[in-house]
């Protein structure tokens, strides 16, 4: 796997609520981000908690194409992952353990677009996310995830 690396780190303290930047941000097993609404179960789903909820990543270039290809400007803590990569095919790491700083997480499934995103950001982004849209995991070792951590493994 090609090193990556973490771009920005995302959390929203509520549902449906403005994600926030962080510098840093602590990864618990079982749980997900601190600070985060699926840490706190307040998050819109959950209701029905798995650990495919305890962390999302998206890679910037996806970000990117956006503005390129669908003329879609979005910031990256509007795509409502948590963590933005850079470098790194996250389609590739379902199923795989890898470490991200840190942290150990497992890719679990992609994280496909929904209406819910797109409510809440930009019409469009459905569509234009489709198979890009991130990646869902699950903690495996506890930590903390900071802006510019190498992601490797897989």
């Amino acid at each position: 796997m090609s090193k990556g690396m973490i771009v920005s780190i995302h959390i929203a303290p509520s549902a449906a609520g403005p994600m926030v930047s962080v510098e840093q941000v602590r990864a618990v097993a079982g749980r997900g981000l601190e600070g985060d609404r699926y840490f706190t179960q307040t998050g819109t789903y959950s209701k029905k908690p798995r650990p495919d909820r305890e962390v999302t990543l998206i890679e910037i270039e996806a970000i990117e194409a956006l503005a390129r290809e669908y003329q879609i400007a979005l910031e990256p803590g509007a795509a409502r992952r948590n963590i933005v990569t850079r470098g790194v095919p996250l389609n590739h790491l379902v199923g795989q353990e890898f470490r991200v700083g840190e942290v150990t997480l497992r890719g679990l499934r992609l994280c496909e677009p929904c209406a819910h995103l797109e409510r809440l950001s930009h019409a469009g982004v459905r569509e234009a996310l489709i198979h890009r849209g991130g990646l869902r995991a699950q903690i495996l070792a506890d930590g903390t995830i900071r802006v510019g951590d190498s992601i490797r493994g897989g």
